[in-house]
């Protein structure tokens, strides 16, 4: 379902991700005085009375020629230009500013509805200042305190105006990402897998700029395949076009279910697809490693093999992704692709049965009982399973500060040992007992 998006606007240092954070009910963003620490764009939902909405985290847009300024003012333009709303945070403490001036020259070009949030508003200095920002000539002001939860609902109030309820739905189509460095075939990939020219091809690097949703059916089933532009290293991007190109790539996995991750056989494994493979499983994407151009090799049986073990070490941290080889230009195996997206699709909504998934944990813990530390023990409770997408399993221990990595590990390794997990990161949560989430 699409979503309505708003998307949070400022100077540094206003409060914009202590907002962020208020709205979406989670500590997202990173709250700091120093000027700049949030350069890319964060990503929340946010639900309301029985509505709900995207919130995008912008970095402070500063008119100061200081480091990193370019990039946050590029990221801060794909929010305005992915955003239905603008928030647009000033400072009441500090009163207008020529800083504020350039952010609404910015908004007023993009078009879209602004609502300014006077945060700060809870103190006698704070008020001295609020009429001061009728300047901005804006329709919309709301006074808020991001910290003490201040005009907060009549924020959201006004941001909701005109929203459609949307039923949650149970049958939305499976969202399939294809990602990989440039020119390692996913355009011919996903031609192969339609049947049809419907991307266009090319033997130049950084054809495909935008990502381009195409709907289609498997056994029965709807899919949406994303084709991405290729994603190069950061510091390889010179055109701002390219910018924007690798930060749709990165929308268009957050948006995905499972992402397809391409590797080049003529190539080999590269540094930056470990990177690539990294974005997908930071926000719990399920994954399949697809190596392309398998057709280019002799030995095809022996490569399989030989080039399977050799992803195996370099990709240890997703050791639970399948691997698949095929050639999409020729099509060749290319009919082993869909029936593991299909097996991946139904690991990331599988959910487990609380006495079952017990059991499983309360065996594991016999067999190898966790280390003391300071002559305490970790002890679990019980768990259960507390989401999908990925699967998620809330641990209720005596002490969660006992917990030590190796021992998450291990849990985690027991819980793939007897359900199929395959292409799919697992979040483990461990809380105390009586401890809200």
């Amino acid at each position: 379902m699409n979503l309505t998006t708003i998307c949070i606007v400022g100077r540094p240092n206003v409060g914009k991700s202590t907002l962020f954070n208020k709205l979406v009910g989670k500590k997202i963003s990173i709250i700091e005085d120093t000027p700049g620490v949030t350069r890319d764009r964060i990503y929340g939902q946010v639900e309301y009375k029985n509505l709900k909405f995207n919130l995008i985290d912008t970095g402070g847009l500063d008119i100061s020629k200081e480091m990193f300024n370019d990039e946050i003012k590029t990221q801060v333009e794909i929010g305005i230009l992915e955003a239905d709303k603008i928030i647009f945070v000033v400072d009441a403490k500090e009163g207008l500013t020529t800083s504020d001036l350039e952010v609404r020259d910015l908004l007023r070009k993009s078009g879209k509805e602004v609502i300014v949030a006077i945060n700060k508003v809870d103190n006698k200095q704070a008020q001295e200042h609020l009429y001061d920002f009728y300047e901005l000539g804006f329709d919309k002001y709301i006074e808020i305190s991001g910290e003490h939860n201040k005009g907060l609902a009549d924020l959201l109030d006004e941001i909701s105006k005109g929203f459609k309820k949307i039923e949650k739905t149970d049958d939305e189509k499976t969202k399939i990402c294809i990602i990989g460095r440039p020119n390692v075939g996913k355009s011919s990939l996903v031609n192969a897998l339609l049947n049809e020219e419907r991307v266009i091809v090319s033997n130049i690097a950084g054809t495909t700029r935008d990502s381009v949703d195409i709907p289609f059916k498997y056994d029965k089933e709807d899919y949406i395949l994303i084709d991405t532009a290729g994603m190069r290293k950061k510091g390889k991007i010179f055109e701002k076009i390219e910018k924007y190109s690798l930060l749709r790539s990165l929308r268009a996995i957050d948006r995905a279910d499972i992402c397809l991750l391409v590797i080049n056989r003529e190539e080999g494994i590269i540094e930056h697809d470990k990177h690539i493979a990294g974005y997908a499983i930071e926000k719990g994407k399920g994954i399949i490693i697809v190596v392309n151009k398998w057709d280019t090799v002799d030995s095809k049986e022996k490569d399989i093999k030989d080039f399977t073990k050799e992803l195996r070490e370099e990709f240890k941290f997703i050791s639970y992704a399948p691997i698949v080889f095929l050639s999409a230009l020729t099509k060749k195996r290319l009919h082993t692709l869909m029936p593991e997206v299909k097996r991946v699709k139904e690991n990331i909504t599988k959910e487990i049965k609380t006495s079952t998934l017990n059991n499983v944990i309360s065996e594991a813990y016999q067999l190898n009982p966790a280390p003391s530390y300071k002559g305490k023990r970790l002890k679990i409770y019980y768990v259960y399973q507390t989401g999908t997408k990925p699967p998620k399993f809330t641990f209720n221990v005596n002490n969660k500060g006992l917990v030590h990595f190796s021992y998450e590990r291990y849990l985690e390794n027991k819980i793939r040992e007897s359900f199929d997990f395959d292409g799919t990161p697992i979040e483990i949560v461990f809380k105390n007992k009586n401890e809200l989430l």
